[in-house]
Formats: C-alpha cells, structure tokens, sequence
C-alpha cells in the first residue's frame, strides 16, 4: 500500500497522522525506505518502513460507508463481553493494537455495557477513553467535521442502544 505525502493516514492505538516525508534513512546498516508521519493529537513524529507498513497496520483513513456501518453497530450492533477481566482485557488490548475501526468501536461499546453494571478498572477506563479519542478522532477526520459534533453523534448512536456516555474526561 502506498502513501503520498499530504495523506492522512491511521497508524494503530495511535491515531491519525499525516505523511510529512518519504525518506531513505540507513538505520540498520542497509537503505530503507520510511514514511514520516506526524500524529495529529499529539504532534509526535513517527517512522514506519515501508516494507512494515502491513505488519504494522497503517491503514488510510476510514471511508464513508465504513463510519455508517460503525454508528449502525453503535446503534443496534450485539457485544459479547468475556466475564473475566483477563481475558477481556486481553482480547480488547488485541482489538485496539489491530487498527480497525471497527474493533475499536466493539471495544468502546463493549466496555461502556460493561460500565453500567459495574465500575470500570483503571486500566478499562483508560482503554475506554483511548477507544472514544481513536474514533473521534478518525471520524473527525474522515468527516471534515469538529470532535464535538461527532461526539454528539456518537452518544446520540449509544443512545439508541440504551447506553448513556459519560464523555471522557
């Protein structure tokens, strides 16, 4: 997958970035190839190889239809949560560290059922917060709207499930 500098980019449990350079860098003892991208939440600038961009997930930014089918999921989509925190947490760390969308959305309604029959760990809230930044944000993006109007959006699709979201803080 090829990327052009000015692309927004996604790069996993990280957010979006935008591709600043194409560079050869010799960093292991042979040329490479790197795309330089600069994370627009934090402004921290980060190299990926071009031979690792698979491996590592970069992905372009969500399209259209896929943001649809999330706020659907978000809506009326079923969650299956594992009762013990272990291997929940595990799975959900798995889901965040994939760059999917989509499985962040399964994690950020997944933990937010799990909110209102019980208090969040620390570690789950944490996740839960990163979760609503990571689909703001690349919502936001792929919208070219502002995070508080996709924000809305959002806790109106949770609403619909009967889920209230106490937004993160």
């Amino acid at each position: 997958m090829a990327f052009h500098i000015g692309e927004k980019v996604v790069y996993p449990n990280q957010g979006v970035g935008v591709v600043e350079q194409i560079a050869n860098r010799n960093l292991t003892g042979r040329n490479e190839t790197f795309y330089l991208l600069r994370l627009t939440t934090t402004s921290m600038k980060v190299m990926v190889p071009m031979g690792s961009v698979q491996s590592v997930g970069l992905r372009r930014v969500a399209r259209q239809n896929e943001i649809e089918d999330i706020l659907a999921y978000l809506e009326k989509g079923r969650c299956k949560n594992h009762r013990d925190w272990k291997d929940r947490y595990k799975e959900n760390v798995e889901k965040m560290r994939s760059g999917s969308l989509q499985e962040v959305a399964e994690v950020l309604k997944g933990l937010l059922i799990l909110s209102q029959e019980k208090s969040l760990s620390f570690r789950e809230k944490k996740m839960f917060d990163r979760a609503w930044q990571l689909l703001v944000d690349e919502i936001a993006v792929a919208r070219g709207q502002d995070r508080q109007t996709i924000e809305a959006n959002l806790v109106q699709a949770l609403s619909k499930s009967n889920l209230k979201v106490q937004l993160p803080s």
